[in-house]
């Protein structure tokens, strides 16, 4: 399978991504986004960068998080690219209880910046509870 160096760096940014959701690292995840960056979750109305904090820092507080992340796609084509990827989340209240686990497809898509890194422009999943 062929792979150019900008599916490669595409993929260091979905490895990095995940690394800093499992870490709690908003730092760095704020760093790996564009400025009108949209995120698309069920249920709830699309939002950008300025209600992603909240939205990160909100869910690390109440939940331990863990999530994995099988690339199953990922395509360049000029300055834009994207990935669609199979995920796993498990999510264990801190103060105790019953941990949650949510499965499912994602499609992120990347912009190259002028400077060449590639950065998450647009994010949507489908993640729902996996059955018991």
């Amino acid at each position: 399978m062929r792979s150019s160096a900008d599916e490669r760096a595409i993929r260091e940014v979905h490895t990095a991504w995940i690394d800093a959701v499992n870490a709690a690292d908003l730092d760095r995840l704020l760093t790996l986004m564009t400025d009108d960056v949209v995120f698309l979750n069920p249920g709830q109305a699309p939002f950008g960068r300025d209600g992603f904090p909240a939205v990160f820092a909100g869910a690390h507080r109440q939940l331990r998080l863990r999530c994995t992340s099988e690339l199953e796609e990922v395509v360049a084509i000029g300055d834009v690219g994207y990935t669609r990827c199979h995920d796993a989340l498990s999510l264990a209240p801190r103060a105790g209880g019953e941990t949650t686990a949510l499965a499912g497809d994602r499609l992120t898509i990347y912009r190259k910046q002028p400077d060449g890194r590639w950065l998450l422009a647009r994010d949507a999943h489908t993640l729902q509870p996996v059955a018991n």
